[in-house]
């Protein structure tokens, strides 16, 4: 089946009071745009945005989106129909057009597939049921329950104000149904707009099967304020955290776990609070992370503890280990199985061994530590010389005293000693003892001048 979408992404969003435009705003994030541009690409062959405010910054952002996506401009804000006129000329050979907005950005890819599965040969609407529909558009039926029409709020009588299912503006139809229909369309009402709501009761007329397929409101909830934006952040973090406890993680408190990304999770994980999971995270078994940590694009090996207010991104942590609190594992870190990374901890670029440890006020950067060596208290590899980073190894069971600086390219062998204190410029051997500090010196019935 082949299915082209159209994305409305237009708007300016002026009650946002920002100068993005309103698909250019952030949840969970991720742009709207960037999200529902996503979802449709899991579902549809090609993807076309229709921009207008801010066009410029719309292409641009969904250039580096890696989908089969175009564009074209709605010269004019002159309705929702017109918007998908233009969408639709570039539509060519698609069976099915599916039609979406830039600033809805949860809707489901399920939703979205029992809604073009329902559509075959015919329209389909995604409709939502609300306590209060004031302000919607109606979806009216026929005594068979078939759609006719949408009726809007200025438009309704007592009886029709009285329906609660709502029609969201998405639908999917033949690419031959839609043009026609959209062919058909009027501005001849109030606000001098073309409404996509109308072609309902056009192909209807037309005695053309209109089906419904029916969303939860918080996936057709869009956001035309910051006030909206921040609920439908709720809305985000809240479907997020559902999908993770179904996966049997525990979590401490739901309000206070934020995941923007992908999680995966194998048995007995636990969460506690103010943790933001981003990226794509990979938890093994019986993970447990304390609270206030960030872990970004990491994955994490079984009975492994991440410690409280740790920083981990782009790192890879294995089995048994122990990070934090307070340790900050930088893009390309890597942590073997049974390695402790302590408070105040930071690495970048390198490799911990199995079993090493680094327990307190380190900063490893192009590091490779063999297994089951001790990094002492306040070490620095020394990896920047002011124009180029330098490599620091240092091999197996080796032990780096409190205080050194190994200073970049240099190499520590297996079964080393490096005294605490030393500035370490030349490789030190397998088996060695390296030292390299002046010579204390005590000078005798010295004190301090009094004032």
């Amino acid at each position: 089946m082949n299915i082209h979408t159209i994305i409305l992404a237009a708007g300016e969003g002026s009650r946002m009071k920002s100068n993005k435009a309103k698909s250019l705003q952030r949840i969970g994030g991720k742009t709207m745009l960037e999200m529902i541009c996503q979802t449709a690409g899991s579902i549809s062959q090609k993807i076309t945005l229709v921009v207008g405010y801010d066009k410029k910054s719309i292409i641009k952002a969904s250039k580096a989106l890696n989908l089969d996506i175009n564009s074209c401009e709605q010269p004019e804000p002159i309705g929702t129909g017109d918007a998908v006129k233009h969408g639709i000329s570039k539509v060519i050979d698609a069976s099915k057009v599916l039609v979406l907005y830039g600033d809805v950005p949860l809707i489901k890819k399920e939703t979205l597939s029992n809604l073009i599965n329902g559509c075959d040969n015919s329209l389909s609407i995604l409709t939502t049921v609300l306590e209060n529909p004031f302000g919607y558009g109606r979806v009216k039926k026929d005594e068979s329950g078939n759609p006719i029409a949408i009726v809007e709020e200025k438009d309704a009588s007592d009886k029709d104000r009285e329906i609660k299912e709502i029609f969201t503006g998405i639908l999917c139809s033949t690419t031959t149904y839609l043009k026609e229909a959209l062919s058909e369309l009027s501005c001849d009402n109030t606000a001098g707009e073309f409404y996509l709501t109308d072609i309902v009761s056009i192909m209807s007329n037309r005695g053309i099967t209109i089906n419904t397929c029916n969303a939860s409101n918080e996936e057709v909830r869009g956001a035309n304020s910051k006030e909206e934006l921040a609920q439908l952040e709720a809305i985000y973090r809240s479907m997020k955290v559902q999908d993770i406890l179904e996966m049997g993680i525990t979590v401490s408190d739901p309000l206070r776990l934020d995941i923007r990304g992908n999680v995966s999770s194998g048995q007995d994980c636990s969460i506690d609070v103010n943790v933001i999971l981003e990226g794509d995270v990979a938890l093994g078994d019986n993970v447990s992370i304390g609270p206030n940590c960030i872990i970004k694009n990491t994955s994490i090996g079984s009975n492994t503890k991440i410690d409280a207010f740790s920083h981990i991104d782009g790192s890879k942590v294995g089995d048994g280990c122990i990070i934090g609190p307070y340790a900050r594992l930088r893009e390309g870190s890597q942590i073997e199985s049974s390695a402790k990374v302590g408070n105040f901890v930071e690495t970048k670029n390198s490799v911990l061994g199995v079993g090493s440890k680094a327990n307190h006020f380190t900063y490893l950067g192009d590091t490779e530590v063999g297994k089951n060596s001790n990094i002492g208290a306040g070490t620095i590899t020394c990896n920047y010389d002011g124009k180029d980073k330098h490599k620091t190894t240092i091999g197996d069971e080796s032990f780096i005293g409190s205080n050194a600086a190994l200073v970049a390219p240099v190499t520590i062998g297996s079964n080393a000693t490096v005294a605490a204190g030393s500035v370490i410029t030349k490789d030190v051997p397998d088996n060695a003892l390296g030292i390299e500090r002046s010579k204390q010196d005590n000078k005798d019935n010295w004190s301090k001048k009094k004032d």
